[in-house]
């Protein structure tokens, strides 16, 4: 005879083991089967969002200093000559060739940035918009080429970061203290969920927003932890009804370790949640003066954190760079920590043949990029997968999918690894 205890115990193990079933056999969306087939994607960075560091000409072409971001561009020149220039670029930056080429390299994923000005400028705001219907040209080409989408709002009212790619470059984001910058992001979200309602097939993922700057304290994370739970039913439930959308949400972990998040959002009360987490090792004195190795090192480690995690764990960006050496990378006008540039650092090295093109690099860096990169491929797979920061960039290759494929240290597809063994 079984003890009530023991057969409480035998309950509870069944549930979880349910639970865990249930994510992997039945997927949430059934068009690709997260947490158990790795996401293997790209960013499409710098498109519908502009940065600095990955089209410098767009700003240098100004010949004004002060134009640092999505806002300045449409603020601080003529109108109209900054919408011929946006429209040239969102017509030739990303093209339907594109998404033939990451099809081609293997890729089952990209992510797109865009921000909420593409949806609705405010009074007084300086954005243009005329994002959308590039957005959703892209998700025509992902349908023919059989990849999936993960629309990323990448900026929001007030920034939500302060960094010059949520679209507003500021000394301290805005977006948390004020309710009506909530309220609109909300109505955005709403929109997109709205928007894809019958592509669920190939949108399946939305991002409700990218890296809300959780680090400054407890009054954004409050913010964004009830922003998450809007999230999750303005993504989850998009038909006004009790009916579920296949659409997985996928949740930025607002700068915290992965243990802040724990329980948080999972099953079986919360369905198709993913948590998404950015490495990089460049945006500190100490990870800039890491060895090649220490940075490898550096990468594996993160295995433990991603594998262990209760929701599906993507590793929505991360690099095979090593420096923070890409002009403009820490923002225009902004030097870089590893050449000593940057105010209050100190030079590791110089820059010089670790940024910019490919034709410049040594055979040694190449093989050190290929063995950066496969090291985070390894470690990132033991979570649910992973999407590279970025496809392509005007003069950083060594941050560029495109050009790692053209040159070598990235592989014609992500299983072809040379150094499988490289986390030991």
């Amino acid at each position: 005879m079984v003890s009530f205890r023991a057969a409480l115990s035998l309950a509870s193990v069944l549930v979880a083991l349910f639970a865990r079933a249930t994510l992997a056999d039945n997927p949430i969306n059934p068009s690709f089967s997260y947490g158990s087939t790795k996401v293997r994607g790209v960013n499409l960075g710098g498109w519908l969002v502009l940065e600095p560091w990955i089209t410098p000409s767009l700003f240098d072409n100004t010949g004004n200093d002060a134009i640092v971001d999505e806002w300045t561009f449409g603020q601080l020149q003529s109108r109209s000559t900054a919408q011929s220039v946006l429209t040239n670029h969102w017509n030739t930056w990303i093209t339907e060739q594109d998404f033939v080429d990451i099809a081609a390299a293997g890729l089952n994923h990209v992510r797109i940035p865009i921000g909420y000005w593409a949806f609705e400028v405010g009074p007084g705001e300086p954005y243009i918009s005329g994002q959308l219907p590039y957005l959703q040209k892209a998700v025509g080409w992902a349908r023919n080429h059989g990849i999936k989408v993960i629309v990323d709002l990448h900026g929001a009212p007030g920034s939500q970061n302060g960094y010059d790619n949520s679209g507003h470059r500021i000394s301290f984001p805005q977006w948390h203290s004020n309710s009506t910058n909530v309220q609109r992001t909300d109505a955005i979200i709403k929109q997109i969920a709205s928007l894809f309602i019958n592509d669920q097939d190939v949108v399946s993922v939305i991002a409700p927003l990218n890296e809300p700057a959780g680090y400054d304290g407890s009054d954004v994370l409050s913010v964004v932890r009830q922003y998450w739970y809007d999230s999750y039913g303005n993504i989850r439930f998009p038909y006004g009804t009790s009916q579920q959308s296949n659409t997985v949400v996928l949740l930025h972990d607002a700068f915290q370790p992965l243990s802040y998040w724990n329980g948080f959002q999972t099953p079986p009360n919360w369905q198709g949640v993913a948590i998404d987490t950015h490495i990089y090792q460049m945006f500190s004195q100490d990870e800039v003066a890491r060895t090649n190795q220490q940075h490898i090192s550096a990468a594996c480690a993160n295995a433990p954190a991603l594998s262990s995690f209760d929701l599906w764990t993507i590793v929505g960006e991360w690099t095979p760079a090593a420096t923070d050496c890409a002009k403009y990378l820490n923002g225009r006008g902004v030097g870089a920590r590893y050449d000593g540039s940057y105010p209050g650092s100190t030079a590791v090295g110089s820059c010089a043949g670790l940024t910019g093109s490919a034709s410049g690099f040594s055979a040694a860096y190449k093989t050190f990029l290929r063995q950066y990169w496969e090291a985070q491929v390894v470690t990132y797979e033991q979570g649910a997968g992973w999407v590279q920061w970025t496809w392509k960039a005007e003069d950083a290759d060594e941050w560029t999918y495109q050009a790692g494929l053209k040159n070598g240290w990235i592989p014609q597809s992500p299983t072809q690894l040379q150094y499988p063994n490289i986390c030991g």
